[in-house]
């Protein structure tokens, strides 16, 4: 698994980029917080484990994280998602694709492939993953039979296509009639990546569908922004992948039929170089989310953090903030800064001790530009989000089926 802006060796312009970058985190965040809203007020087997490298998509320009699968014979780099269910990829023919790294898929030359029809049940259940029933119907005289889907990414970003059914082959394990969407119309900000792996919690999502493969049990291990870094993406309870340096610890998910696609946590405490932060706004629910870069908290939750981390990191040269980040240094003069620990604590007294390298956003590389990478939501009543930049270096496992979160620390660049 691997960061997804390590892959195409194009002069970039890093500043513009990664404002760029935060702007739309800020809009997924922004659509999160809308679908929220309007869901709101709406026998034993063999089981199988099996793991795949997850490395930064910092080449393939973005800052989310890709894994390779091999879907139907082909290579594919998918973005991993907990936060979304459906997995897609682009297809031929397309009517407007954005340009990815490698060929599209292409369905008419796979023997495994098969259509998934608008009168099926599987087409039903779109309504639970994508809001659009993929209803049959005729254009222009002409019936259409294929299960048609839209999924809108908030950031202006979308996919739309039509449902189809394929193997995939996920580590050393294959599985078989994994539906999926067959993108013809894309667009946005999924830099070189071949489509998205939903990994959510509604039934097309693919934990869902290898249910029996893997009993609804997977994990992460996000690595580090550095050219050749890679941690893990395991499907199944295979504790023999982990190699993590603290124990684990579990808190329950919480149990929310509304808001039944998220992994929500919840957040009872947090604590800022040993010091633990006082506010009554602790005890509520927290989204852990892949596809969100940045973690945002709830006003008030934000403002003892800030207050405190200020408190401890103090006697450095302040800076203007950039983008969502308003807590700022430059710190050009420094060799060394002693950085205090963020830890954020659930139910159940399970902890996840962020690692140093999810502390500060360098906005800068000559560090005249370094910020707090944590941003405050604008409203108390929205739902925190824990972003896959504070998840660098932990084992994160999640188990839906005993609906449960496990954390540890573990050094994934190894």
């Amino acid at each position: 698994m691997k960061h997804m802006e390590v892959c195409s060796g194009k002069t970039i312009d890093w500043g513009k980029k990664l404002r760029r970058a935060l702007v739309l985190d800020n809009l997924r965040v922004q659509s999160l917080q809308l679908k929220i809203k309007a869901m709101s007020s709406s026998t034993a087997e063999s089981i199988s484990e099996t793991q795949i490298p997850l490395t930064s998509g910092v080449k393939l320009q973005t800052l989310n994280y890709i894994v390779t699968v091999d879907l139907g014979g082909k290579n594919m780099t998918l973005i991993v998602d907990t936060g979304s269910d459906l997995t897609w990829v682009q297809c031929q023919p397309c009517k407007s694709c954005y340009n990815q790294q490698g060929p599209l898929y292409d369905p008419s030359v796979s023997s495994s492939y098969k259509t998934v029809f608008c009168n099926s049940s599987t087409c039903q259940d779109l309504v639970a993953a994508t809001g659009n029933s993929g209803q049959c119907g005729g254009n222009n005289g002409v019936e259409k039979t294929t299960c048609d889907y839209v999924v809108s990414y908030g950031d202006g970003s979308y996919t739309r296509g039509d449902l189809g059914s394929e193997s995939i082959q996920l580590g050393d394990t294959k599985v078989e009639n994994l539906v999926f969407g067959c993108g013809r119309n894309n667009k946005g900000l999924f830099g070189g990546a071949s489509g998205l792996m939903g990994l959510g919690r509604s039934s097309v999502s693919l934990i869902y569908q290898t249910m029996k493969d893997f009993d609804g049990v997977f994990s992460y291990c996000l690595p580090s922004l550095e050219d050749g870094a890679s941690g893990s993406l395991s499907f199944g309870n295979d504790s023999s992948a982990y190699k993590n340096s603290t124990s684990f610890s579990y808190t329950p998910l919480v149990q929310n039929p509304q808001l039944h696609s998220f992994y929500i946590l919840n957040l009872t405490g947090a604590s800022i170089g040993g010091v633990e932060l006082e506010t009554s706004s602790f005890g509520r629910g927290i989204l852990i989310d892949s596809g969100t870069v940045i973690t945002r908290l709830p006003p008030s939750i934000y403002k003892a953090v800030k207050t405190e981390f200020l408190k401890q990191f103090s006697g450095f040269p302040s800076a203007p903030g950039y983008s969502i980040l308003d807590t700022c240094f430059n710190l050009t003069s420094y060799e060394d800064v002693s950085i205090p620990t963020i830890k954020m604590i659930f139910e159940g007294n399970a902890e996840l001790e962020v690692d140093v390298t999810g502390v500060f956003y360098f906005a800068k590389p000559d560090a005249s530009l370094v910020c707090l990478a944590l941003a405050s939501l604008s409203y108390e009543n929205e739902v925190g989000i824990i972003g896959n930049y504070q998840q660098k270096n932990q084992r994160v496992i999640y188990d839906t089926k005993e609906e449960k979160i496990g954390i540890a620390g573990e050094n994934c660049s190894i």
